[in-house]
């Protein structure tokens, strides 16, 4: 009897395990299809990608565990900036990490992308202009009106201030000046006898060592030494034209919209990490190189004198706001929160 009991039982046994096996039979056959694979180029030259996305991908590429892999490209490795917009739409790239502003993205809020002239004055303006004074809703509505490319988020980036080959130490001393910069950034500091300069990324330094450039207002100090151009120039401003640059990711809807929900959660998760870790690299790096890299002299222009800039960054908002209702909404949104953070008094205004 106990020999039958027992022959039974495995008997059981066994039909459960055939039956485990064939449930569990779609899982094992789904894991060998083919993965989702996407081309991604960012704005960042190879140096600076190891930062500002590199960790992200290599870690989304292990968490999505074969079902989706992201192949990273560099800044003009595929496509030139300028057409990554338009080369998205068309599904040549599935993805882009960038400002809107570089890739002439064919909406109104694009010229708050990147540098907009004292839009922020520190890094956590960014995400929380974004996500608590509502410029999220805004980017999504005007993505939107646009077809093929989906807005995916926005993070924060480092200051922009000038490196440059001869000192700066009044706004007499801009004029003249060959800069590589941002599209908006380049049209607000040519009020000031600024001549900006577009070239691939990767012609920047040498463009520095033959004097094409007399210097940069791409970025913070961080990435000046980070890229190498503190090796090229001799002297950093300390006066900034934004607390730091404002960027994004973007992706073809199609491409987008083929992707199961588990893996765009993944992303997104992936996104959050990166800006976060931005946060403090460069909060760490400001600091940081100022006080121990040792390559780049600081020069300031005098309070009383930066304030023109200042007050004429007042005048630039208005005429930008004339624009479209669109950009008038941000504009109204941007002077709230800079009134909300003044009155906030220390550490958010001094």
């Amino acid at each position: 009897m106990k020999r039958r009991e027992f022959l039974k039982k495995a008997g059981v046994g066994a039909t459960a395990a055939v039956a485990a096996a064939t449930v569990n039979a779609p899982f094992v056959h789904a894991s060998k299809k083919t993965p989702i694979r996407w081309r991604m180029q960012t704005y960042a030259g190879p140096a600076l990608a190891e930062h500002v996305i590199k960790p992200q991908i290599d870690a989304f590429n292990k968490a999505a565990n074969g079902e989706m892999v992201i192949e990273l490209y560099h800044a003009d490795q595929l496509i030139p900036t300028g057409e990554l917009f338009r080369a998205m739409q068309r599904g040549t790239i599935d993805a882009v990490q960038s400002d809107d502003d570089s890739i002439a993205a064919p909406v109104d809020v694009s010229i708050f992308a990147a540098y907009f002239p004292f839009a922020s004055r520190y890094s956590l303006d960014v995400p929380t202009l974004f996500n608590h004074y509502g410029l999220n809703e805004i980017w999504e509505e005007a993505y939107a009106e646009v077809k093929g490319v989906t807005w995916l988020g926005a993070g924060a980036w480092d200051p922009c201030n000038f490196a440059t080959v001869a000192p700066i130490r009044s706004l007499s001393d801009l004029k003249g000046k060959r800069v590589f910069t941002f599209p908006t950034g380049g049209k607000f500091l040519s009020r000031f006898g600024v001549v900006p300069v577009t070239l691939p990324w990767e012609d920047v330094e040498v463009a520095l060592q033959t004097g094409e450039l007399d210097g940069v207002a791409w970025s913070g100090i961080t990435e000046d030494y980070t890229v190498g151009w503190a090796d090229v120039t001799k002297y950093y401003l300390t006066n900034n034209i934004s607390g730091a640059w404002c960027g994004s990711y973007f992706a073809n809807s199609d491409k987008w919209d083929a992707v199961p929900e588990h893996l765009k959660t993944l992303f997104r998760l992936s996104m959050d990490s990166s800006n976060y870790y931005r946060l403090h690299w460069y909060w760490w790096g400001e600091a940081h190189y100022r006080v121990t890299g040792g390559k780049l002299e600081l020069t300031t222009i005098p309070e009383d004198e930066w304030s023109i800039v200042e007050a004429e960054a007042e005048k630039y908002w208005d005429e930008v706001a004339a624009n479209s209702p669109r950009s008038a909404k941000i504009v109204s949104i941007l002077k709230n929160y800079v009134d909300t953070m003044k009155k906030a008094g220390k550490p958010y205004r001094y």
